[in-house]
């Protein structure tokens, strides 16, 4: 699949963290100070350690908590259609309603908005196809496999027609085959619907197969250490097979490195 440029311009920049920091009650400090600038319909991932804040970053970015120091600023959205900016969170756990169907599961932050149910119901069904998962709008939870459960929080995220899409390493868990399958549906995904995606993983691999740009962070308190542009227009199992792709791996994991210091010797 063909992927556009990545240039970042500053009047059309959709998330801006400027000099953020994020310390915890207990002490803890988790993030910053860190600085980044995320383009309008860029996919870019933030790699790092466990624990060097990547999902800290997200949180922050989604308005679940608050910054200790700093600015996040999220743009207006580009379509004059929906005013405003809609941000889609995709958890590292599917975090199903066991007790309710696909369809309930997936309309339920249209349910939680007021929004009829005569005009959730198609918002719904389009979001299930978008994912493929059309022939099971009226399964449980339980009949999913792992795949398929994910591709359930993936269609809650986007029922809302969001501007930006942010994912916690939501593939993580799943079969190689499995992964692999759900990046190229992702990248498809991203590609049609024109969203801004931040994606957040500890894989070198999925960071250089799905991104534009890999933003790798050091280890807690999480900074970012390196920026690399990921320069393929084309992704596929060919890419994955390249040179090209090896050595953008290998670049990625080299910057990673340093961040693992002294962990890996604990």
């Amino acid at each position: 699949m063909s992927l556009p440029p990545s240039p970042v311009r500053a009047a059309d920049i959709a998330v801006r963290l400027r000099a953020v920091t994020k310390v915890y009650e207990s002490g803890v400090a988790a993030l910053g100070p860190i600085d980044v600038a995320i383009g309008r319909g860029e996919f870019v991932s933030l790699l790092g350690p466990s624990g060097c804040g990547k999902s800290t970053a997200l949180r922050l970015i989604a308005g679940l908590a608050g910054p200790s120091a700093g600015t996040v600023e999220i743009a207006a959205a580009s379509s004059e259609t929906h005013p405003g900016h809609r941000i889609g969170f995709v958890f590292q756990e599917p975090t199903l309603m066991p007790w309710t169907s696909v369809r309930d599961n997936v309309g339920l932050p249209l349910k939680l908005a007021h929004v009829t149910a005569a005009e959730a119901r198609p918002r719904v069904d389009a979001a299930l196809a978008q994912v493929g998962l059309a022939d099971f709008a009226d399964a449980f939870p339980r009949e999913l496999s792992g795949g398929m459960k994910m591709r359930a929080s993936l269609a809650r995220a986007l029922v809302t027609q969001p501007d930006i899409l942010l994912m916690d390493e939501p593939f993580a868990a799943l079969d190689e085959i499995t992964r692999f399958r759900l990046n190229d549906d992702l990248l498809d995904l991203w590609r049609r619907l024109n969203m801004t995606v931040l994606f957040v993983t500890h894989s070198v691999f999925e960071s250089v197969y799905l991104s534009q740009r890999v933003l790798v962070m050091t280890a807690r308190p999480g900074r970012l250490s390196a920026e690399i542009a990921i320069e393929a227009d084309v992704r596929d199992d060919v890419f994955r097979a390249s040179p090209d792709y090896a050595a953008y791996c290998r670049r990625v994991s080299d910057a990673l490195a340093p961040a693992y210091t002294g962990v890996l010797a604990l």
